[in-house]
């Protein structure tokens, strides 16, 4: 542990110290820590809506702008990984257990329960479900993660620097980031990372056990998520010791095969006319309604204005929270690849799939849901697991996706404990093994605490109200980014006429 910085050690301090805070007196921390996530989310809903905007709109700018042209990396370098592997990788990393914790569960909710404008159980609804499901995970979330995912890379591959999120603000800030306030920095985006880790292996934990359930009838109870975050553990513990060539790259190869076989066969197997109509026609909405729906606050409705902050605010924040983690990960496996390039394959590929999936899942738990099973009364974890009772060989598939289940979230574990190792040591590319296992360790014991105690959705609380802070570190990167980029560019053209 010789070679960890005070990040590691006061990042592990603020994280424990909330931990036990949740454990031991859970319902007051998730009423302070709610009480602050309703306020950042009523005063500042404005906010999160223009800078995801802004980020979206830079994106586009540099994918079409004779700035695309830039590598990430120097003139020689070429791509580490394929592109089937990188597609894999930053999706697996990005968004993996999310689609399937949420494929059929969010979709049916928006029909059933939560429309965003329609009457519930309408025709309207189903349209409306499938939009904002869209818009929710396509490319407003992608453009979060290649803001951050870019911005490092440039100055990781192209000028050398550390990879550390402080590490991008020095034309800005200059030495005064490699102090206390770079620190600080590099504090908050670590907060961030183990925190929302530790919350999806306990929402993965949950699903699992909420699959083994629904299907075998097996207890819902802490000591089944116990024992699947310890196999879970031991597994992306021998994942990592492997390093990112081998690990985590044949991982994420294996949760793209094992997705595509589970989405295709419910394809075939579900109501697959109603499926690829409802995708068409939701595709056709979202790109026809993205503009209005990223700036969407209904200020003299108080229903449309609660639901956008309870859906579309919460996913920008939830998001933001995310971008540290996912977006280092994509930096590290994105070298030599051009702006232009990077930017179109992280925006398009893994919103495409989102769409692909999404139809597919919640289109088949709508089905289900006419039919007369009330997915929407049931838990979320199990909708999946309900919905597949619905259809041909469903225990098969049920099984299947519980393997997909634990795959991403060995995938999710194992990332994150490389990134944190990373952001803890100075920014290595290879940090030391006992670095990843002491995060690897402390993410799996604070999922299992607050799981066990209740405290689960105050951490995730925490985590969101932690967004708006790095919104502003995400800004500065922006500038940064921009500063740095245009002195290149203008160098170039200098080396071109002498």
């Amino acid at each position: 542990m010789k070679k960890v910085t005070t990040v590691f050690w006061v990042t592990l301090v603020i994280v424990l110290g909330l931990s036990l805070w949740g454990s031991l007196d859970p319902v007051r921390f998730e009423n302070v820590s709610s009480t602050i996530m309703n306020y950042v989310s009523v005063h500042f809903g404005w906010y999160y809506l223009l800078i995801v905007s802004l980020f979206l709109i830079f994106c586009l700018y540099l994918i079409f702008s004779p700035y695309g042209k830039i590598k990430l990396g120097k003139k020689d370098d070429k791509p580490e990984f394929s592109y089937p592997t990188w597609f894999a990788m930053l999706f697996s990393a990005g968004m993996g257990i999310g689609l399937v914790f949420f494929g059929v569960a969010s979709p049916v909710s928006h029909y059933a329960t939560t429309p965003p404008t329609a009457d519930p159980a309408t025709s309207q609804a189903i349209e409306d479900a499938l939009r904002v499901t869209f818009f929710h995970y396509g490319i407003h979330a992608w453009a979060i993660y290649a803001v951050i995912a870019l911005v490092l890379a440039y100055f990781m591959f192209r000028h050398d620097k550390p990879g550390l999120i402080s590490a991008t603000l020095e034309p800005i800030f200059g030495d005064r980031m490699k102090g206390a306030w770079g620190k600080g920095i590099d504090v908050i985006a670590v907060f961030a990372t183990i925190v929302g880790v530790a919350t999806t292996l306990g929402f993965g934990a949950t699903q699992i056990n909420g699959g083994l359930t629904y299907l075998l009838g097996i207890d819902n109870a802490f000591w089944v998520q116990l024992v699947i975050i310890l196999v879970v553990t031991v597994l992306f513990m021998i994942s990592s010791y492997t390093g990112l060539s081998k690990g985590i790259k044949y991982l994420s190869n294996a949760n793209m095969g094992i997705a595509g076989l589970l989405l295709v066969a419910t394809i075939i197997l579900g109501p697959t006319l109603y499926i690829l109509n409802s995708l068409t026609d939701a595709i056709g909405a979202y790109f026809q309604q993205i503009p209005a729906e990223s700036l969407r606050l209904s200020p003299n409705n108080a229903d449309e204005q609660q639901w956008v902050l309870d859906w579309t605010v919460f996913f920008w924040a939830w998001w933001i929270a995310w971008s540290p983690f996912v977006g280092i990960f994509i930096a590290r496996v994105s070298k030599g690849r051009t702006i232009r390039e990077f930017l179109s394959g992280v925006l398009i590929v893994p919103s495409v799939v989102s769409f692909v999936w999404f139809a597919t899942f919640g289109i088949s738990g709508i089905d289900a849901q006419q039919g007369g099973l009330d997915i929407a009364s049931l838990p979320e974890e199990q909708a999946l697991f309900a919905m597949f009772s619905e259809i041909p060989l469903g225990l098969i598939l049920s099984i299947l996706a519980m393997l997909l289940i634990g795959t991403f979230f060995i995938t999710s574990a194992d990332s994150a404990t490389f990134v944190l190792g990373m952001q803890t040591t100075n920014g290595s590319l290879s940090p030391p093994k006992k670095v990843k296992f002491a995060w690897g360790f402390a993410q799996s014991a604070i999922a299992a605490v607050l799981l066990y105690t209740g405290g689960l959705q105050a951490l995730e609380n925490a985590l969101i109200s932690a967004a708006l802070p790095f919104s502003f570190i995400m800004l500065l990167m922006v500038f940064s980014f921009y500063k740095a980029l245009t002195k290149d560019k203008q160098e170039e053209k200098k080396q071109k006429h002498s």
